[in-house]
């Protein structure tokens, strides 16, 4: 993709134009600043006009930690291959390394961001692509770090093959419309690798979320597309590979969720189909919470989780059918691939476990089998309706991994 539509001013400390300032006062609307290597103050530096800015091997732009360092204020703007470090840090302002408001048509490309507060914040601006940048900090405090990519209030974004790593939030996106965020590596962040509310019309495709605080959270949202994601190892008390609270008319679909707390948990949830993902050796692959209905369980493969599904109401209006069990132990006489007994993934257990959590200590006893197998026989607490009628006996091959 060629961006260089003008003419190029070069900075450097030899140069006629030194400072980034000096380079963008000389330039005309649409020319490009060619940064030499060198570490260049900029402290809440602002472009308004039209302009591209590209860093050669070695540019670094320093914010001293008072301020934003760059902030994008026009359409147009496009900023490559910069280091930036020393963006300024407050408990008031959300400063960032990276500011956009009310811009269209910009693009942040193949940038490092070193400790921010905020590295990329977006705030009522439109169809931008923020791509292949590395965003990363070792905060370990949520009220002393922001997000790696923080969009507020815009649409037709591309979030699209960045790094982001010990931050509050790796993505963090609210009331952003018809956007998609593919590609990422979001990991080892505080809270969550990527959180998102009242966004609709989103795609966020092949992902990578592994070792979060939290987890993955989606909330308040509709028509939503969640594809070929990894939510692997989001581990402690209240970690989710995917926290789905409120979500209606949406699809999560060929991903991969190995060993979570809890795979997904599912809260007020409408319309949502659940097709063709792994469940690897999750504590819980699956919880449903209340108010979650109409919704599709199927051709999904349980693995050798500890609880495939828990359940908090005796009401269930969504389908479980055709997914495979690692724990189903019933038979196929006609040899059609299809289980003949079906298969209840319920266990009396895992209501135990989610009223007094410390009768954990006894999922692999006796006692155990025999509450279970008394439920299965005569459900008294768990949904008598939710029923696998078509157990797969073998597991799907999917290519998600």
């Amino acid at each position: 993709m060629t961006l260089l539509k003008g003419g190029i001013v070069e900075v450097c400390s030899r140069c006629e134009a030194n400072t980034l300032q000096a380079a963008y006062d000389q330039a005309s609307p649409f020319d490009t600043l060619l940064i030499k290597k060198g570490t260049y103050t900029t402290v809440g530096f602002e472009i308004r006009k039209p302009i591209t800015i590209i860093g050669e091997v070695g540019a670094v732009l320093d914010g001293k930690g008072e301020n934003y360092i760059l902030k994008i204020l026009s359409d147009e703007v496009h900023v490559f291959d910069l280091k930036l470090i020393n963006a300024g840090r407050s408990y008031t302002k959300d400063y960032a390394a990276i500011y956009i408001s009310r811009s269209s048509h910009f693009s942040i490309v193949r940038n490092t961001i070193i400790d921010p507060f905020f590295g990329v914040l977006i705030e009522k601006s439109h169809h931008g692509l923020i791509a292949e940048n590395k965003v990363e900090s070792d905060r370990i405090r949520e009220d002393d770090s922001g997000n790696g990519v923080h969009a507020w209030h815009s649409s037709n974004l591309m979030i699209r093959g960045n790094e982001l790593s010990g931050l509050r939030d790796g993505v963090y996106l609210e009331f952003v419309n018809e956007s998609t965020v593919s590609g990422n590596n979001s990991h080892n962040n505080i809270r969550y690798g990527l959180h998102f509310m009242f966004s609709n019309h989103d795609k966020y495709l092949d992902n990578t979320f592994r070792e979060n605080g939290a987890g993955v959270a989606v909330m308040f949202s509709k028509f939503i597309e969640m594809k070929r994601n990894r939510f692997v190892q989001n581990w402690g008390t209240a970690s989710y590979g995917l926290l789905l609270k409120e979500i209606y008319d949406a699809e999560v679909v060929d991903n991969t969720f190995e060993e979570n707390t809890i795979g997904i948990f599912i809260e007020g949830c409408t319309r949502v189909n659940y097709l063709s993902n792994d469940f690897k050796r999750n504590g819980w692959a699956i919880k449903v919470s209340g108010g979650s209905y109409t919704n599709v369980f199927s051709k999904n493969n349980f693995l050798s989780n500890s609880f495939d599904v828990s359940y908090n109401s005796k009401m269930n209006d969504n389908k479980f059918e055709g997914n495979y069990w690692s724990s189903y132990a019933g038979y196929d006489l006609d040899k059609n691939g299809v289980g003949d007994v079906p298969y209840r993934p319920v266990k009396l257990f895992s209501y135990v476990v989610n009223k007094t959590p410390e009768t954990i200590i006894l999922l692999r006893s006796l006692f155990v089998d025999i509450i279970n197998f008394s439920e299965r026989v005569s459900p008294v607490f768990t949904p008598d309706n939710l029923v696998d009628n078509a157990p797969a006996m073998k597991s799907f091959s999917y290519d998600q991994n």
